[in-house]
Order: structure tokens, then sequence, then C-alpha cells
């Protein structure tokens, strides 16, 4: 589920949806904005799953919150 496989594409599992998700961070937005702006895309499909991904893109360090808005992590 968090890397594709054998039977698992890329836009089906957490990371596939973790690039679409870092593709909308272009600047600090809010989770309901960025929930507004990836919610009809196929491989977020609901806000469980949309959650997941900002839960595994914050454990890997790809994203931050900082006063409620949600970033791209500093290098």
């Amino acid at each position: 589920m968090i890397l594709p496989s054998k039977h698992i594409t890329a836009n089906q599992c957490l990371i596939g949806a973790g690039a679409i998700v870092l593709q909308e961070l272009y600047s600090p937005i809010s989770v309901s904005t960025l929930w507004e702006n990836v919610r009809e895309v196929p491989s977020i499909g609901n806000f469980e799953r949309f959650i997941l991904t900002l839960a595994m893109l914050h454990i890997i360090g790809a994203i931050e919150l900082d006063n409620n808005m949600i970033r791209r992590a500093e290098k």
C-alpha cells in the first residue's frame, strides 16, 4: 500500500498519492485548501487516504506543519 508492487500500481500506492500532494505544495497551504485542490484526483480517492498520505510524507520528512500551514520541508 505504501510502495508499488507487482499488483499495486504507483497511482494506487501512498507514494504515488504523495507525489500528487507534493506537486500542490509550491507554497504553504492549509489542510482544507490542499484537500479541496486534490480531492478529485483518483489516486487520492477519499479523505482517509489523503490523511494517510500526509502522515507518510511527514514521517519521511517531506512536509512540515507550521502555524497550521503545510509546506515542503526545507533540506
